[in-house]
């Protein structure tokens, strides 16, 4: 899987795809060629799946004073 392939997955079809890598990689039918190949797809689908979670957590957080010249990131409060 190339980069390009991926960023156009949704996280909801990476994180199915990967379940499925993880899946053919705990049946253990695989031969060692195939292992490799499908955990190193696995660790890009992680790593993607990782990068969406922490955009996303970065849209809900704020920045706020410190108090000490600083900001820290704080959890965005949400008006229902």
């Amino acid at each position: 899987m190339t980069n390009d392939q991926h960023t156009e997955m949704s996280f909801e079809q990476a994180l199915a795809e990967l379940e499925t890598v993880v899946q053919q990689l705990e049946s253990g039918a695989l031969a060692l060629e195939e292992t490799v190949a499908l955990y190193e797809r696995g660790r890009k689908l992680a790593q993607y799946c990782q990068s969406l979670l922490d955009d996303v957590d970065l849209r809900l957080q704020q920045l706020t004073p410190d108090g000490a010249g600083g900001h820290t990131a704080t959890p965005l409060a949400i008006n229902e």
